[in-house]
């Protein structure tokens, strides 16, 4: 299949080749050509890496050892069911979607990329990959994992210094491997991912890459490479509750995401498009609540105050990935999707036309909590539920309390981002326990005795791992230590 970019100036390339390339020339985003068709009954009685390499074919059709490449990527996860739907209540379910080697969703999808780029990778011309991260938390450290001594690559990862929380940060700083680099930026994440997306434009500098033999790429869900992986999970989770019984074939679920650069959600989307029975798409966000505000006013505007909570990967102004969505709204009109970025970098907004306004209520639903209210759904599903969320899980699962008050019961699946042992001083705090005094492992330990879980050995392992990326610098910076991380 060909992907086409959503500003329509980049020419279209197979998806392997856009894959590598991450970005498109123009500055859009790689977007499938047209969307395929499936019946999700026809996955009933494949595993999770089988169910993955089906899904990844029918974009991927270059690719011949997907099979291979998806039982090589899922075989260190810690669940054989890989993504393991848990039912919580009469008609809510949590997907987990954390049982890999970083305790996060994203390596959901990044323990493939890496395998991706270098099936892709034998017919280039030789250079080698140099991919360029901005993390919020989590996307940070799957990366790193997924391509450390990855032959052929490089990866340098930029984080927000003061935003991330301790337990995200030592994941990164003691990564191993001799091609990774992780960097502090000073400012927030929309700042390290503004710094990427600008190398990413300028010409002059990818002119510079090139002369040292290297070609860029990302590993944030902008790479449609990341992003195909993640529709997977939603055609598995509804695979799940048809095998169990739970729903009939064809009988519509919704869930539940919690939502920051809207890539998650936007693979649920595309899930859809291409035939999956979803009926809506719950976005759940935290105290940055621009994305329910552009869902119910149809406007999106940067003049806002950016706040620091307990869902840090959440803590996004600017979600990449709507601008996918802002296509399948106007119609694939390239030009018009293109306008609205112009006037998003310019003037710090846009707005959808009248006439397609109302179109996104038809899929999507859209919420936000409080601090307080995140805090208070992490006690309640414990309490009345016996099950421990994470603070990003935990926005996803208030926010739906708040769809339940006034909609029907379908059937929900709720995305779990992380495990609750990777925040675990907010989530001893939101059960009512004081931490005063005890260290990030010691919390880790209470939180382990309070709910009768496992401490994962993810967790246990950086109790003796040393601090090797120490560097912080300015946003101004980025370019030159990107060089510096290749000389």
């Amino acid at each position: 299949m060909e992907l086409i970019s959503t500003r329509g100036k980049g020419k279209a390339l197979e998806a392997s080749k856009a894959t590598l390339s991450g970005i498109a020339p123009d500055g859009g985003l790689y977007v499938p050509s047209f969307f395929p068709k499936i019946d999700a009954a026809d996955y009933a009685a494949l595993g999770y890496p089988e169910l993955t390499a089906k899904i990844l074919g029918l974009f991927f059709e270059d690719i011949e050892n997907l099979g291979t490449l998806t039982q090589e990527a899922y075989k260190s996860f810690d669940h054989p069911d890989i993504a393991p739907v848990v039912k919580i209540g009469e008609s809510e379910y949590v997907m987990e979607l954390w049982h890999g080697p970083t305790l996060a969703f994203k390596d959901m999808a990044l323990s493939v990329l890496p395998r991706l780029m270098t099936s892709a990778l034998k017919d280039d011309s030789g250079r080698d990959v140099l991919i360029l991260v901005a993390t919020s938390g989590d996307t940070g450290k799957a990366a790193l994992e997924g391509f450390c001594d990855v032959a052929g690559t490089k990866i340098v990862v930029f984080y927000p210094n003061d935003g991330v929380s301790e337990m995200q940060r030592l994941q990164m700083v003691t990564q191993g491997g001799s091609n990774t680099k992780v960097i502090g930026i000073k400012g927030n994440f929309d700042d390290a991912q503004n710094g990427v997306k600008e190398i990413f434009a300028d010409k002059e500098f990818a002119d510079t890459i090139d002369k040292h033999s290297f070609r860029l790429s990302s590993a944030n869900s902008i790479n449609f490479g990341r992003l195909a992986p993640q529709i997977a999970y939603y055609v598995w989770a509804y695979v799940q509750l048809l095998g169990r019984g739970e729903i009939e074939k064809g009988e519509k679920i919704n869930f539940v995401v919690p939502t920051g650069n809207f890539g998650n959600i936007l693979a649920a989307y595309y899930a859809k498009k291409m035939g999956l029975p979803v009926g809506k798409l719950i976005c759940a966000s935290n105290k940055n609540n621009v994305l329910t505000d552009f869902f119910r006013q149809g406007k999106y505007t940067l003049d806002r105050q950016f706040y620091k909570t307990m869902s840090p990967s959440m803590d996004i102004l600017i979600s990449s990935n709507l601008e996918r969505l802002l296509f399948e709204l106007s119609d694939r009109d390239a030009e018009k999707v293109a306008g609205m970025m112009a006037r998003l970098k310019t003037d710090g907004s846009y707005a959808i036309d009248d006439a397609v306004k109302n179109e996104p209520e038809e899929d999507f639903y859209a919420d936000w909590c409080s601090e307080e209210e995140t805090m208070a759904a992490i006690k309640s599903t414990f309490e009345d539920k016996g099950y421990l969320l994470d603070t990003h899980t935990a926005v996803a699962a208030g926010v739906y309390d708040k769809y339940k008050r006034s909609t029907e019961r379908t059937k929900t699946v709720i995305v779990s981002t992380a495990s609750p042992y990777k925040f675990p001083a907010d989530v001893l705090a939101s059960l009512g326990l004081d931490t005063s005094g005890l260290g990030i492992f010691e919390m880790a330990q209470k939180l382990r005795d309070i709910s009768g879980t496992q401490i994962p050995k993810q967790i246990e392992g950086l109790m003796t791992k040393e601090e090797i990326h120490t560097n912080v610098i300015e946003k101004s910076q980025m370019r030159q230590a990107v060089l510096e991380s290749i000389d």
